[in-house]
C-alpha cells in the first residue's frame, strides 16, 4: 500500500480527514489537539503523533509500504473493551428504574433556590446568606 492507497481507504472507511496528515496527498483541514503524521524522510518513513504543536515519532520504517500500513493498522484498531464494562451496563440497565427513582427523590429534597436562579456560593463554605 502507497500514501495514495492509504488515503483513499480512510476515506472509503469514513475516517476523519483531521484525524491524519500525509503531506504531498492529503493535508490536515483543521488541526485538532493530535492528529497522525506520514513523514517520508531522507532514507526512511516515519509516522509521528502530533500532539498540541509537539511531534512523537511513534515509528520508523525503511519502506513506505510498511509505514502505510502500521499507520492504517493504528489508526483503524478498535479499543480492547474494559475488563467488566458489558456487567457494568447490564447492571445499569436492570437498575434503570431504581437509578431514576433515587436521582427523583435527591431533586424533590434538595433545597429550592430564590426565582432569581442558584443560591450563590462562597468558595471555602456555605451558600450566602
Amino acid at each position: 500500500m502507497n500514501r495514495a492507497e492509504l488515503v483513499d481507504r480512510l476515506h472509503r472507511e469514513g475516517t476523519p480527514d483531521a484525524l491524519y496528515e500525509i503531506p504531498g496527498v492529503h493535508g490536515v483541514p483543521m488541526q485538532l489537539d493530535a492528529s497522525y503524521v506520514l513523514r517520508p524522510e531522507a532514507d526512511e518513513w516515519l509516522v509521528v503523533l502530533r500532539q498540541r504543536g509537539q511531534d512523537s515519532v511513534m515509528a520508523s520504517f525503511g519502506t513506505e509500504a510498511e509505514a502505510c500500513r502500521y499507520l492504517y493498522d493504528t489508526i483503524t484498531r478498535v479499543p480492547p473493551p474494559v475488563p467488566g464494562g458489558a456487567e457494568r451496563i447490564a447492571r445499569l440497565l436492570a437498575d434503570s428504574d431504581e437509578i431514576q427513582r433515587q436521582a427523583q427523590e435527591d431533586y424533590d429534597r434538595a433545597p429550592s433556590g430564590s426565582d432569581d436562579g442558584p443560591v450563590p456560593r462562597d468558595h471555602n463554605g456555605p451558600p450566602d446568606a
